[in-house]
């Protein structure tokens, strides 16, 4: 056994992330960029590592190339550790065939023995497809103070919004009381952040029980802590009210990035106590032209603009040449907007080209998207809500 840890963290990044459409057709949702350099990954890892977590599982299933690359050794986060780290989980093999995650419960149960080997007081479920900066020190001396089986990070929704998320209702000592899972007609707006610390003995105890029960959909809200309110264990909230935003969607990952540009962004990416790493890629510095326009952007390392770019994201090796104009656009690493190409509220994803006098997206209405590695013929069109994946 290697050397006991209080602390070990699960980072569930199996899933597919239709919603995100052609953004996610080649590669695990966590690692979409985001921001001009990041990838939503890097929130939950430099949490971690902000928070003196060091050991990290990766679960991973769909598509995890690209994301298994961009972890790689850890190195960025902090986590190359010679007793601890982070590690890519995949599906565990049996036999010739492997089996796939069937739910999130099950994708930890698969990993009992990654977590037995360190001996953790604790265990942290994370998701891979949320963006915020947290404190997991201070969520764990919360579930410590309160001697609890379980701590759920819980976030006020709008109460219309309240059938989107798993609802915690409490009582006025923070203790939860019952979950009510996506409800029409919700008794509070505490949603669950999929942020979880377990005493990692009852964890184990009630993983076991829910992968012998043929009738579980294997699932941490409707399985595991239904299971544990049945029981009568002690579960409890805790509240975060800093930013947090959940990037499963091409709207919420557009309006994510449009949160930078703000005048006083909600999320603060430069905060030297609290940084955000990536992993660099070695990008030459930034370069506008004296014929550039440029106003209230973000422009990362390696950007070259020649041409007008307003309120938009310009990452990593993007180029937007003499004569394109980008508007409320989110600009993902290495993509090329060709001289006369207009962009508005749209979404180009990494190395994407945008033809000559081409047209993608609109002033209004849903956000266009141009696919990884796709090509937006010259004097093309890609409409308001369309997905444009052609190479």
């Amino acid at each position: 056994m290697l050397r006991k840890k209080r602390c070990v963290a699960m980072l569930l990044a199996g899933g597919q992330g239709s919603r995100l459409g052609i953004l996610t057709k080649n590669m695990a949702k966590p690692a979409v960029p985001y921001g001009g350099k990041y990838r939503i990954i890097d929130f939950p890892l430099s949490n971690c590592s902000n928070s003196s977590i060091d050991v990290v599982g990766v679960l991973t299933q769909y598509r995890p190339l690209e994301l298994n690359a961009y972890i790689a050794s850890g190195a960025p986060w902090d986590l190359d550790l010679v007793d601890g780290g982070v590690f890519v989980l995949p599906p565990y093999q049996t036999g010739a065939s492997g089996e796939w995650y069937k739910g999130t419960a099950n994708a930890i149960f698969q990993n009992l023995a990654f977590i037995a080997q360190y001996n953790p007081d604790y265990v942290l479920i994370l998701s891979g497809d949320h963006i915020y900066k947290m404190d997991y020190a201070a969520m764990i001396a919360h579930h410590e103070a309160h001697n609890a089986d379980a701590t759920i990070a819980v976030r006020q929704v709008p109460w219309e919004e309240t059938h989107r998320f798993g609802i915690m209702n409490t009582d006025g000592n923070d203790n939860i009381i019952e979950f009510e899972e996506k409800p029409k007609h919700a008794k509070s707006n505490n949603a669950s952040m999929g942020v979880y610390v377990f005493t990692w003995e009852k964890l184990r105890k009630y993983l076991t029980e829910d992968e012998a029960d043929p009738n579980s959909s294997n699932d941490f809200g409707k399985n595991i802590i239904s299971n544990m309110l049945a029981d009568k264990q002690k579960l409890v909230a805790y509240s975060f009210n800093d930013y947090w935003k959940d990037v499963g969607t091409i709207e919420s990952l557009w309006e994510a990035n449009m949160d930078l540009l703000a005048d006083v962004p909600e999320i603060d990416l430069h905060d030297k106590k609290f940084r955000i790493y990536a992993r660099n890629l070695g990008w030459q510095p930034q370069y506008i032209a004296d014929t550039a326009q440029v106003d209230n952007c973000l422009i990362t390392e390696g950007v070259q603009v020649y041409g007008k770019a307003t309120h938009s994201i310009l990452s990593s090796a993007a180029l937007i040449e003499e004569g394109a104009e980008v508007i409320d656009s989110v600009i993902m690493p290495g993509a090329i907007i060709k001289t006369g190409a207009v962009v508005k509220r749209a979404i180009v994803a990494e190395n994407a080209v945008i033809g000559e006098n081409a047209q993608v997206g609109e002033d209004s209405g849903l956000i266009a998207v141009v696919g990884p590695g796709a090509r937006v013929p010259a004097q093309g069109a890609v409409k308001a809500g369309e997905q444009f994946a052609e190479g």
